[in-house]
């Protein structure tokens, strides 16, 4: 009887080269929306939409990071919030 080996590759997380890729990606657009367009409403959307991708190491949960990656999330956060704030107000 042959008995055939299967060999086990490690499984590779990519999550976090991806979220930083979209995030960055988001970013971005959100700056050219904003800059060059002037459509104030694409880029707030694509800024919010950037959240999705979280940046940093996402098994790390809120408590456990760093005080820098909260003070940015929540800057980051803030500032979609404020913008939209003023869109909506604004019109």
């Amino acid at each position: 009887m042959s008995h055939m080996t299967v060999e086990k590759r490690p499984v590779v997380d990519r999550t976090h080269s991806f979220n930083r890729v979209g995030y960055v990606a988001f970013l971005l657009l959100a700056a050219y929306f904003a800059i060059l367009k002037n459509d104030w409403g694409s880029a707030v959307s694509n800024l919010g939409i950037g959240l999705i991708f979280d940046p940093f190491d996402h098994r790390v949960s809120w408590g456990n990071r760093p005080r820098f990656q909260q003070i940015w999330l929540l800057t980051h956060v803030a500032l979609v919030v404020v913008l939209l704030i003023v869109i909506l107000f604004r019109s």
